[in-house]
């Protein structure tokens, strides 16, 4: 973890940095902050060229807009908190006008999404968005075993549905705050630590106090100064910013695996069909294509001499 400010200077202001001299949340940064007298852990993320990015890959209208850039934001504070190698994905899926939202992130900062939709997408919560639905969260480390979670797709948007989600699972208490434009999405969490802590209302008041924050200043205040605003009475440990990023997993590699799945006659039907295979990811809307050539290579490479398959790994 990288060094922390003077835990006495309540603005949580970094040394060096004069807080509020930066217009706004520090663009695809995460800031991490801690009381620590409290057992009580924070984060705030803000996205602007990385949202930009999954906005420019489909033309979502604003109503998608919003509940996309929350699931962005809110899916880096979760994977923030990942003590493992892997990533996190929030899917939610409805009988509405957005049938699916997918992000997912990972523990290196990095994070895509898409929304599927159908006709006009109104206004409103998450009912009126989803329709009859569940939000699924699903934890896939690089090693060990995957866990999901479902829970049904209420509450005025993604951040209470969240909320409900860490509620029936018994983990931490875990509260929310999204906020998203145009051109940002802007997310606050706050996690009650496990363990026995000097002050035992130390949870309840920063929550109350977290609660009277408005979008407005999520979206505009830089970090030093919401802190200073929302927290002046506390003692806040301030880490220095760390980078995220969309970044989309695709790869030629990566398709060339599932073209062997499908196996040798399928690839070789759709050859007959079309004279070529061009798959199109959705995330970043990278084009694929594979010829009659490339896919003779696919089946000739699957067979390996198990002592060449072995010095692989």
């Amino acid at each position: 973890m990288s060094a922390p400010a003077d835990p006495g200077d309540q603005s949580g202001a970094q040394p060096g940095r004069p807080a509020g001299s930066q217009p706004g949340p520090q663009p695809d940064t995460l800031h991490r902050f801690l009381f620590e007298r409290l057992g009580v852990r924070g984060e705030l993320v803000c996205l602007d060229a990385s949202f930009q990015a999954v906005l420019s890959r489909h033309p979502y209208p604003g109503p998608v807009q919003r509940p996309l850039g929350e699931a962005l934001a809110a899916v880096l504070l979760l994977t923030a908190t990942l003590k493992f190698e892997g990533s996190l994905t929030l899917q939610a899926q409805g009988s509405g006008p957005i049938r699916t939202l997918v992000v997912q992130g990972t523990h290196r900062g990095t994070v895509r999404g898409l929304a599927r939709w159908d006709g006009d997408v109104p206004h409103g919560d998450l009912q009126r968005l989803f329709g009859a639905g569940h939000l699924a969260l699903t934890l896939d480390p690089t090693r060990g075993e995957r866990y999901q979670g479902i829970v049904p797709l209420e509450g005025a948007g993604l951040g209470a549905a969240i909320e409900t989600y860490f509620g029936h699972s018994e983990q931490l208490p875990t509260r929310l705050w999204l906020a998203v434009d145009g051109n940002r999405a802007v997310g606050l969490m706050l996690q009650r630590m496990p363990g026995t802590v000097e002050d035992a209302d130390g949870w309840t008041r920063t929550v109350t106090l977290a609660d009277t924050v408005e979008e407005r200043e999520l979206l505009t205040l830089p970090v030093q100064n919401l802190l200073r605003r929302l927290f002046h009475e506390e003692d806040v440990r301030l880490y220095d910013p760390e980078p995220v990023a969309f970044r989309c997993g695709c790869s030629r590699g990566r398709i060339e695996q599932t073209l062997r799945a499908l196996g040798r006659a399928e690839v070789d039907a759709i050859l007959a069909e079309q004279g070529d295979i061009a798959v199109t990811c959705e995330f970043c809307n990278r084009g694929y294509r594979f010829d009659a050539v490339d896919a003779r290579e696919l089946f000739t490479d699957s067979v390996v001499p198990a002592g060449v398959k072995d010095s692989m790994h």
